[in-house]
């Protein structure tokens, strides 16, 4: 467990997080920049994605020690409202791919749960903690109303997983699931895209996916095998993949970040993706926050690494600045020391094991 009376040892933990963070997201952008300048690709898109992550993150860090439950309640509505005020949530026929624009309001969704469940977990009274799982429990509604089944499902496991959470006694074994998930995700995206799973298997996954999108990854693959270095460039899948091409309204997008990163960053843009998602997992485990907050925080962005496996999602600001956000909060450290006060809002876990990083720390 850890221990309240070594701050020195807790403030080492959280500069060797913080630095790995400096180090993935500088890699990231100057590996953007190289795979730019040998194909003649356009890295503004990947910058952009990057500056909005460390900005939110930071911003989250600051917001999250001075106001740890108004500033992720206050993210949360913020993100609910970019959801259902976003103009492709009218109603009307929809001509744009199922997981795009509506990848991104189902990312936003997931976020806004995620950040409400956080800011349930930081409050102290109950009467608190119960509307904030309330207001949780309307965007799992919210999701539905806007006919969005992925936001629904995604939005319902963060809040059960939030719940659940008090229950865990190490916080390593939690963050090893969600890692082990988004693994398990993208295998099966990237399996479905090689083709050599079941064709009965195949098929009933490429009934909610579409054949169009499942011929974007396709598409993908063939330049991440043409271009295993370096890839074809930043920017550059719209130009050469054949089905873009031929779509009614092409975005340029293969519609799954690994696969996009593999044709456009090669190998190594896919590992740096990989380092990105592991750095947020690995400060989740390092933070002196409440074991249930790093817990929900890390429910939420696997849900969100879901969506962006087989949408869009990342090529959207506000869903990547939320990400960041959502991770600063859950990583800051509030300028009040957070105490649990009652055993009954753990599940009957003495409150000591429940909120400890690690029981075994």
């Amino acid at each position: 467990m850890t221990s309240a009376a070594d701050p020195a040892a807790a403030g080492d933990r959280r500069n060797a997080s913080d630095v790995a963070g400096v180090i993935v997201l500088a890699a990231c952008a100057i590996w953007s920049l190289v795979t730019a300048g040998a194909h003649d690709g356009r890295p503004e898109g990947v910058l952009l994605a990057i500056l909005a992550v460390a900005a939110g993150y930071a911003s989250g860090r600051i917001l999250g020690a001075l106001l740890p439950v108004a500033a992720p309640c206050a993210g949360a509505l913020a993100g609910l409202g970019l959801a259902v005020t976003a103009p492709h949530t009218t109603p009307g026929p929809q001509i744009t791919s199922p997981l795009g624009h509506s990848g991104a309001t189902a990312a936003l969704l997931i976020l806004s749960a995620g950040a409400a469940c956080c800011a349930a977990w930081a409050a102290r009274p109950l009467v608190l903690r119960f509307a904030l799982r309330l207001l949780a429990a309307g965007i799992v509604v919210t999701a539905a109303v806007l006919g969005s089944t992925t936001g629904v499902v995604l939005c319902t496991g963060v809040l059960l997983c939030s719940l659940a959470a008090a229950r865990m006694r190490r916080r390593a074994l939690g963050l090893a699931g969600l890692a082990l998930t988004t693994a398990l995700v993208t295998g099966t995206t990237w399996a479905i895209a090689e083709n050599v799973l079941p064709d009965g298997l195949t098929a009933a996954l490429e009934g909610p996916l579409t054949q169009h999108r499942v011929l974007l990854w396709r598409d993908a693959l063939h330049l991440a095998r043409e271009y295993p270095a370096l890839g074809a460039g930043p920017g550059r899948y719209g130009e050469l993949g054949p089905t873009v091409t031929q779509s009614l309204l092409p975005d340029g997008k293969p519609h799954s970040a690994p696969l996009q990163q593999a044709a456009e960053q090669g190998v190594i843009g896919v590992a740096l993706l990989a380092a990105v998602f592991c750095w947020v997992l690995y400060a989740l485990w390092r933070t002196r926050r409440p074991t249930p907050i790093a817990l929900t925080a890390g429910a939420a962005l696997t849900a969100l690494a879901v969506v962006a496996s087989v949408g869009n999602a990342l090529s959207f600001t506000t869903v990547t600045a939320g990400a960041g956000l959502l991770a600063g909060f859950a990583t800051s450290r509030p300028l009040s020391e957070e105490v649990p006060e009652l055993i009954v809002d753990t599940g009957g876990v003495p409150p000591a094991t429940a909120f400890s990083r690690d029981a075994g720390d």
